[in-house]
């Protein structure tokens, strides 16, 4: 596989670890439509992100990265300074379409072929999300649709574009459930709402579904689909006390549930506060005087003055 970009040697080296379905994967039918690695404008944030196109460019994929400091791999006979294992997912390609299709009714509000409006000079790779399957067939859940001759024209419609979101959001709850997968805690934790008793009910499924798409449309549009599945908006968050703030990082979801790593403050203020043993009481009440500690007999040796 190639990237669009070399990365430079002392950076990261042109090679990964990663975990892929076999469909991101299978050889190219042709030489010239090996597997992709490129850059692509994300939908919600409209930054640069990296995603991979599959042979031939007929399925999209998204790439995520688990990182960790201080984390190399061993390759045969070799050791990978990367560390990261990057995940490769699949990724409807109409959501990256869609934030064109926004821009475009945005700035021009008029039909257009889509090759026309599918163009971005900062990443050269966007045209060929058209080329993935079935875009042109599913196409129409965003758009209104003119035919002029052989030619077809397209316009950004919000209210199909919500119905179709819809859709998304009932899919995910959908599949939430049937993975018990147990959300109830964490929306009332990202509301800062405390109970004694948490339960899944059905506003959670819907609103935590909700959360899951937003992080693929932009957040004006958000907002509109969150009115739209009849939620009201939540208030903004208290900033969080200095010692429970986390670090943001771009990681999967499994990796964020490992919450030992921020415990480490707090852990001379736990051993301070335990209650003492029988031995460390009566080691208390020894007479240490003229007695040296051990971390001097591994400190370094003072310089002799000259």
């Amino acid at each position: 596989m190639h990237g669009t970009k070399q990365r430079p040697a002392d950076a990261h080296p042109g090679q990964w670890v990663l975990i892929a379905p076999e469909a991101a994967t299978d050889p190219p039918k042709t030489a010239d439509s090996e597997p992709l690695f490129t850059k692509l404008r994300n939908p919600s944030t409209g930054e640069a992100t990296l995603y991979l196109f599959n042979s031939g460019a007929q399925q999209l994929f998204e790439v995520k990265a688990f990182h960790e400091e201080y984390r190399s791999w061993f390759i045969g006979q070799t050791v990978q300074q990367d560390g990261r294992l990057l995940f490769v997912t699949p990724m409807d390609p109409l959501f990256l379409i869609l934030y064109y299709l926004i821009k475009a009714d945005k700035e021009q509000g008029k039909f257009q072929p889509l090759d026309q409006v599918v163009l971005d000079s900062e990443y050269p790779s966007c045209p060929l999300l058209l080329k993935c399957a079935d875009v042109k067939q599913y196409i129409q859940h965003v758009t209104e649709e003119k035919e002029i001759g052989s030619q077809k024209f397209h316009k950004y419609s919000q209210e199909k574009t919500l119905k179709w979101l819809k859709k998304k959001v009932n899919q995910t709850v959908k599949a939430l459930k049937s993975n018990n997968i147990s959300v109830g805690e964490r929306v009332h934790a990202a509301t800062f709402i405390s109970g004694k008793q948490i339960t899944d009910s059905k506003e959670d499924y819907v609103r935590y579904a909700h959360g899951l798409i937003s992080e693929y449309i932009p957040e004006d549009l958000s907002k509109e689909l969150l009115k739209y599945l009849g939620l009201p908006e939540l208030k903004s968050r208290a900033p969080e006390p200095p010692l429970k703030k986390r670090k943001l990082s771009d990681v999967p979801v499994e990796a964020e549930e490992d919450y030992t790593k921020f415990n480490s403050s707090n852990l001379k203020t736990k051993k301070a506060n335990s209650k003492m043993s029988a031995a460390q009481k009566a080691l208390a009440k020894v007479d240490k005087s003229g007695m040296k500690s051990i971390s001097t007999f591994f400190s370094s040796k003072p310089k002799a003055s000259k």
